[in-house]
């Protein structure tokens, strides 16, 4: 589903790595910003967040011992930093206010790659749309033949949950926080620096702790990593948390509910063409359909598999991280490290899905005469809601309706159409029945539907 998209290399083991480099890096500026820090730190640890300078594998390997990478990471990244700002890396910062800025770093990116995919495919959809306003076809219900649709009004339908996803992706896409609490939430340790100069490297002097005598020290303090927090939020481009949010995991959960809708959106476009491009069907084609390994006149709707399957998938990869929401305590075991691979696989899965559909709308054939010959399966049958209620004024609304249930028994078993057995009813002798048996002419408001669901921007 992923691979080849720009989802897989947004989403990838050196994107991540990088992305937590660029955490502790913007780290050290915003505290250089607020004067808790030498610039010349902030320029050191930046120059060397650079993650072609680490080796991805055995950060992996050594993460095992800690529980997760930033530990690891941050030995590597003051190791890379001169000696004389080595003590500014990480400086009042737990290893979960490094993760979780990566991972909303990593989930921006991806997110913008998908939204570029959802507005290419419904503009393809809106195309489609217009092109196809009155194109008619049949409407199924429950696998049958019901009443008379377009396809126009189809594909609008298609566009206006693309739309929906569109929306909730870029909400949640604005909203993706930055990560500061420190080691249990109250970022006491950033208050403790603040002003300061850190400890040495080596052979640290003691030093005696000190508690502010008063309220007005007190208010200082938390001015200060208020600022230090907007400076953050700043330096990563991510939003300004109103509180640390190491177990308050709303914005894991807004982001697995906004791209489980978006697999689910995508999905329905899918699952249409899927079967209106059956053997049987053949109202629509992909543009560029996928062989067989066994059969060679074979042209499979591959991208309309992938996307279906990708909507399979996304609502239990979601459901893991709406179960992690139930994080104890200030830091959670084990609730806060399951949500890392759902969490990427389902960025990878509906960034693929995404890619796959503004393909799949680019070129999608659409086949009206197939169409019109479809709507003659039933022998007219299609129009008898219609019929229904145009001949109760005539014939009264019961007896229109038990007239048009013996015909439709006719046509079935005799294989006569049921405008041919209309025409013998002795009522309806002299009565013009030509608009109500045409299907092209029953779509009711289908063409304003269309018409208002393209209004939409």
């Amino acid at each position: 589903m992923r691979a080849g998209s720009p989802a897989e290399t947004a989403t990838g083991d050196t994107a991540f790595l990088q992305a937590m480099l660029e955490a502790e890096a913007a780290l050290a500026r915003a505290q250089a910003a607020v004067g808790d820090t030498p610039a010349e730190a902030a320029h050191a640890v930046t120059a060397a967040a650079d993650a072609g300078r680490f080796d991805v594998r055995d950060l992996a390997l050594r993460a095992r011992d800690g529980g997760n990478p930033v530990i690891p990471l941050v030995a590597d990244l003051t190791a890379a930093v001169p000696g004389e700002w080595r003590p500014y890396v990480h400086r009042g910062a737990t290893s979960q206010d490094i993760m979780d800025t990566a991972t909303m770093l990593v989930a921006a990116r991806a997110l913008d790659l998908v939204l570029a995919d959802l507005d290419r495919t419904e503009r393809a959809l809106a195309a489609l749309a217009a092109a196809h306003r009155d194109t008619t076809m049949a409407g199924r219900t429950l696998t049958q033949h019901a009443v008379p649709t377009t396809f126009g009004l189809k594909a609008a339908g298609w566009r206006s949950l693309v739309l929906d996803a569109r929306d909730r992706v870029r909400q949640v896409r604005d909203s993706l926080p930055a990560q500061l609490g420190g080691a249990a939430g109250t970022l006491s340790a950033f208050e403790a620096y603040g002003g300061g100069s850190p400890e040495p490297e080596t052979e640290p002097a003691p030093r005696s702790a000190s508690v502010p005598a008063s309220a007005s020290a007190s208010a200082s303090g938390a001015a200060f990593v208020e600022r230090l927090v907007a400076a953050y939020a700043q330096e990563t481009g991510l939003a300004v948390p109103l509180l640390p949010w190491h177990t308050l995991r709303t914005p894991v959960a807004d982001l697995a509910g906004a791209l489980a809708f978006t697999a689910g959106a995508l999905g329905k476009t899918a699952v249409d063409v899927l079967t209106l491009s059956r053997t049987e069907i053949g109202e629509v084609t992909e543009g560029a359909g996928g062989g067989s390994s066994a059969m060679p006149h074979k042209a499979n709707p591959v991208r309309a598999t992938l996307v279906a399957s990708a909507a399979r998938r996304a609502p239990h990869l979601a459901a893991a991280l709406y179960a992690s929401m139930a994080a104890e305590d200030e830091r959670p075991a084990g609730a806060w490290h399951a949500e890392w691979e759902p969490l990427r696989e389902l960025l990878r899965l509906v960034g693929g899905a995404a890619h796959a559909a503004a393909e799949l709308a680019g070129d999608l054939r659409v086949h009206p005469d197939t169409m019109r010959e479809n709507l003659d399966l039933t022998d007219g049958l299609i129009v008898s809601e219609r019929l229904s209620a145009a001949l109760a004024p005539l014939l009264g609304r019961a007896p229109a309706r038990r007239l048009l249930t013996e015909l439709a028994r006719r046509t079935r078993t005799e294989g006569r159409s049921l405008t041919e057995l209309l025409a013998e009813e002795e009522e309806l002798k002299g009565v013009d029945l030509s608009d109500l048996t045409d299907p092209t002419r029953c779509t009711g408001s289908a063409g304003a539907l269309t018409d208002r669901a393209l209004e939409r921007r």
